[in-house]
C-alpha cells in the first residue's frame, strides 16, 4: 500500500505517524503540535548531515582497514603496527585522564538492585505486558513447568498437577529459603507450624532478623511474609484459607503443612522495550505500533487479551505491591519492572518521514524524540521513574564521536520537549569493536547521562568478523567464546565500568541467555555474570528472569566489584587479537556443518522476519533446540560464511546447495511449530526458491555479506520486507 503523506513546513510525514502523534501523543504533555513539529523540524534537518558523515567515516576507516590487511596477505601479523595503524587512522583514540560518571536522578533499579534484565520488542503488546509484570514472579510456576526438576520417579510435567512433581518444588523451595532466609536455630523444612505475627513481630528467629521488611494477612491470618536478601526481595505466600484452589483448580499445593502455596521472587528488575534487534518495523505503519505499545506502557493503560484454558484473559500492567512494615507502616513497592527504551542505531532511515530533499529521515532520530515524549505521559503518574528519568539504550555506536552524537541529539530532545538538561539518561551498547577499544572514551562523551553499559557476544562478534574481514577465515563461530580477544572484551567492560564510578550509580550489563527451554543448564552458567561483576544480565523469559535471580541472591555484586576495582585492566593487545584462524585445513565434513548450522540459523530468522514481520521468536536449530534469534544471531552467522566463502573455505555453489537443503528443514520446522499458529498463512521456502522472498532475502545476507555497512543485516532485511508487504 502507498504511503499517504502530509507536508508540514520542510517535512512530508506519513500520515498514520502525524495522526498518531497529534491525536494520541501530544494531548496531555503541554507540548503543542506547533512547537513539536518545528522544533522536530528545525533539530532534524540540523542532525542529518551529521548522522550522514558518521556512517561515510565507518565505511572510510574500515575501507583503510581493508588495505592494510590486504597489502600485508601473506605476511606474518604485527600487532605493534596493527596497532600504530589503528591509532593513525582515529580507530583507535587517545585515551584521556581518569574520571567519574555524573549521571544523577537514576532509579534504585538502576543504582542499587543487581538482578535480570529482560529484553522484550516493542511490537508486541502481550510480551510487553508479561515483561513488565515479570518485576514479580512465582518460583513454583518457574520450577515446576522447567528442567530444573527432572522428571524422574514419577515427577512427569503431564497436563494436569502432579502431586509428586509439586513435592520435588517444595523440597527445592525449602533449601533456597534456608540459603537466602536462614533461621537462627532451624530449618525451614523442620517447621511445623504456620509462622505468625503478632503486634508486627514475627515468631520466626531469623539469623538476620533485618531480613523480614513486611507482611500481609488476610481474614485476620497471614498471608505473605516478605524478606529481602542482596536488595531483592522475597515474598512467600500462606494459603490458610483456600483461596488458592480458587484460582487453580487442578492445584494442589496446600499439600505443603506450612500451607505455603507460592514463593514470589523480585526477578526482573528493568525490562528493555526494543525497537531495535528484535523488531521488525519497516514503515511508518510498524513504527506507529511500537510508538503506541511504549506510549501505552508510559501512560500506564496498556491491555491485551489473549485466550488460557478457553477463557479470554484481559491481561495489563500489575499495581504496586502493599505491605505492613515490622513497624506497623504501610510499605508499598513497585509493581512492575523499571521500563527503558532501546532506540535505533545511527545507520537506518524510514520512509515514515521525508526530509526536504526527499531522503528518509534518521530512524535513531525519530526514535529519540518520539519515545521520549511518550515519557512526559508518565512524569504526571510515576508509573515507571519515580525520578523523572528517560532511560534510553543506544545500541550500535562506533567510537566517541558517534557517542557525541548522541548526546547532541539528546539534547535537542530535551530542549524542544522542554526537559532538564540531561534528563534522558543513555545506555552505551557495547557490541562494535571501535567502541571496544575506546569504551573510556565512549563513556566520557555521555558522563552526564550514562546510566548502563554492556556486552553483546553476537553483535560483537559479527562486527569483530567484518572489521577483519581480510585478514583470513575466521575460526569456527562456537569456538570464538574461547578465544583470547572475548575474554579481554568482557573484562575490559566491567573493568571500565567500574573504573569510571558506575557501582551503585549505574549498570554494568551481560547478553543474552538464547535457549530458554534449558534452565537448568542456564543456572549452572549464568552465574558468570554477577560473578564477572556485573549488575545484570539478559534473560529471553519471565521464568528464566525468576531463576536467574537466584544468582544475584548467591553473589553480591556489590561486593564483587569492590574486589574487581583493584585487578589490572584488560590489555588492549589482547582485545585486538584478531580470531582468525592459524592454519584452516578443516575437514569437509566439519565445514559443511558448520555452514549448515549458520544457514539453518539465517533461514529460521528471516523467513519469519520477512514473511511474518517477527523480529524475535524462539527459532528451532539445526538440533530442533530453540534459540532466541534476532538481528544480531543472522548478523554473526552471516558474517561467517561470508568470510569463508571470501576465502575460499567454500563455494558459493556449495552454499546455496546447503541453504535449499536447510530451507526443507526450516519448513519442516515451521510447519510443525505451534507458536506459528495465529500467523499468516505459512509460505514454504523450498520447491519455490526463485519466488521466495525470503529465500532470496537469507542468500543475499550471505552473497552480499562481505559489502553490507559493518555486516549489518538491516539494509537488506528491510528492503526485502517493504517488497513483501507492497
Amino acid at each position: 500500500m502507498k504511503e499517504k503523506y502530509i507536508k508540514i513546513n520542510n517535512l512530508s510525514v506519513s500520515e498514520k505517524l502525524l495522526n498518531f502523534i497529534n491525536i494520541d501523543l501530544l494531548p496531555g504533555t503541554k507540548i503543542s503540535k506547533e512547537r513539536f513539529w518545528n522544533g522536530f523540524d528545525k533539530c532534524v534537518h540540523e542532525l542529518s548531515p551529521k548522522n550522514k558523515k558518521l556512517i561515510e567515516t565507518r565505511e572510510k576507516i574500515q575501507k583503510l582497514i581493508d588495505s592494510w590487511h590486504k597489502d600485508r596477505k601473506g605476511n606474518q601479523f604485527d600487532l605493534k603496527k596493527y596497532t600504530k595503524f589503528l591509532k593513525k587512522i582515529g580507530y583507535i583514540k587517545r585515551s584521556g585522564s581518569n574520571f567519574k560518571i555524573k549521571t544523577k536522578n537514576v532509579d534504585k533499579e538502576i543504582s542499587s538492585i543487581c538482578g535480570p534484565q529482560l529484553v522484550c520488542p516493542v511490537t508486541n503488546a502481550r510480551f510487553l505486558l508479561n515483561a513488565a509484570n515479570a518485576r514479580w514472579v512465582s518460583l513454583y510456576d518457574s520450577l515446576y513447568g522447567t528442567d530444573l526438576i527432572p522428571e524422574t520417579q514419577g515427577a512427569l510435567k503431564g497436563k494436569t498437577y502432579n502431586p509428586i512433581r509439586g513435592q520435588k518444588v517444595i523440597e527445592y523451595a525449602r533449601n533456597l529459603l534456608d540459603k537466602y532466609i536462614p533461621l537462627k536455630d532451624s530449618s525451614w523444612k523442620n517447621l511445623s507450624r504456620i509462622p505468625e505475627v503478632k503486634n508486627n513481630k514475627l515468631n520466626l528467629k531469623l539469623k538476620n532478623p533485618k531480613q523480614f521488611v513486611g507482611y500481609k494477612k488476610k481474614s485476620n491470618k497471614l498471608s505473605s511474609l516478605l524478606f529481602i536478601n542482596n536488595n531483592l526481595h522475597i515474598d512467600v505466600l500462606f494459603d490458610q484459607i483456600g483461596n488458592m484452589e480458587i484460582d487453580n483448580p487442578e492445584s494442589q499445593r496446600n499439600q505443603d503443612k506450612l500451607k505455603i502455596h507460592d514463593i514470589i521472587l523480585e526477578s526482573a528488575i528493568t525490562t528493555i522495550c526494543d525497537h531495535e534487534d528484535s523488531v521488525a518495523a519497516v514503515d511508518a505503519e510498524d513504527k506507529v505500533l511500537g510508538y503506541k505499545n511504549w506510549l501505552g506502557l508510559m501512560k500506564g493503560n496498556l491491555e491485551a487479551e489473549l485466550f488460557k484454558r478457553g477463557e479470554k484473559i484481559l491481561r495489563k500492567l500489575n499495581s504496586d505491591r502493599i505491605y505492613i512494615s515490622p513497624k506497623g507502616k504501610k510499605n508499598k513497592l513497585h509493581g512492575r519492572s523499571l521500563l527503558l527504551n532501546r532506540n535505533v542505531g545511527h545507520l537506518m532511515t524510514n520512509p515514515a518521514i521525508l526530509l526536504k530533499d526527499g531522503s528518509e529521515c534518521p530512524e535513531g532520530i525519530l526514535d529519540a524524540f518520539v519515545t521520549s515524549l511518550a515519557c512526559l505521559h508518565d512524569f504526571k503518574r510515576k508509573g515507571n521513574s519515580r525520578v523523572n528519568s528517560i532511560y534510553i539504550v543506544k545500541p550500535k555506536m562506533h567510537g566517541p564521536e558517534e557517542c557525541d552524537f548522541t548526546n547532541l541529539i539528546f539534547e535537542k530532545v530535551e530542549k524542544v520537549l522542554n526537559l532538564k538538561k540531561y534528563q534522558i539518561l543513555c545506555g552505551i551498547m557495547d557490541e562494535e569493536r571501535r567502541t571496544s577499544v575506546n569504551l573510556k572514551e565512549c563513556i566520557r562523551a555521555l558522563k552526564n547521562r550514562v546510566f548502563f553499559i554492556n556486552t553483546g557476544f553476537l553483535d560483537r562478534t559479527g562486527d569483530e568478523i567484518h572489521t577483519s574481514m581480510e585478514m583470513g577465515p575466521m575460526i569456527f563461530k562456537g569456538n570464538m567464546k574461547t578465544t583470547k580477544w572475548i575474554l579481554a572484551y568482557e573484562n575490559n567492560n566491567v573493568d571500565i565500568g567500574i573504573s569510571c564510578g558506575f557501582s551503585g550509580k549505574a549498570q554494568i550489563g551481560k547478553g543474552m541467555w538464547a535457549m530458554p527451554d534449558l534452565m537448568k543448564e542456564m543456572m549452572k552458567q549464568k552465574i558468570a555474570h554477577p560473578s564477572s561483576g556485573a549488575n545484570c544480565a539478559w534473560v529471553p523469559s519471565p521464568t528464566a528472569a525468576a531463576l536467574h535471580v537466584l544468582h544475584y541472591h548467591d553473589v553480591d555484586v556489590f561486593a564483587k566489584q569492590k574486589k574487581l576495582s583493584k585487578r589490572k585492566l584488560a590489555k588492549l593487545s589482547d582485545l585486538l587479537t584478531i580470531p582468525v584462524a592459524d592454519r584452516p585445513n578443516w575437514p569437509m565434513e566439519e565445514i559443511n556443518k558448520e555452514l549448515k548450522n549458520n544457514a539453518q540459523g539465517i533461514l529460521g530468522y528471516v523467513v519469519r522476519w520477512i514473511d511474518q514481520s517477527v523480529g524475535c521468536s524462539k527459532v528451532p536449530d539445526i538440533n530442533g533446540i530453540g534459540l532466541m534469534e534476532d538481528r544480531a544471531t543472522c548478523r554473526i552467522s552471516s558474517q561467517h560464511i561470508a568470510n569463508w566463502l571470501h576465502h575460499g573455505i567454500c563455494s558459493k555453489k556449495q552454499v546455496l546447495e546447503i541453504m535449499k537443503k536447510m530451507a526443507r528443514v526450516v519448513d519442516n520446522q515451521n510447519l510443525k511449530d505451534p507458536s506459528m499458529k495465529g500467523q499468516a498463512p505459512y509460505q514454504t521456502m523450498s520447491g519455490n526458491f526463485d519466488k521466495s522472498i525470503a529465500f532470496r532475502t537469507a542468500c543475499e545476507l550471505v552473497f552480499n555479506g562481505r559489502m553490507q555497512p559493518s555486516g549489518y543485516t538491516e539494509p537488506i532485511l528491510h528492503l526485502n520486507r517493504l517488497l513483501k508487504k507492497n
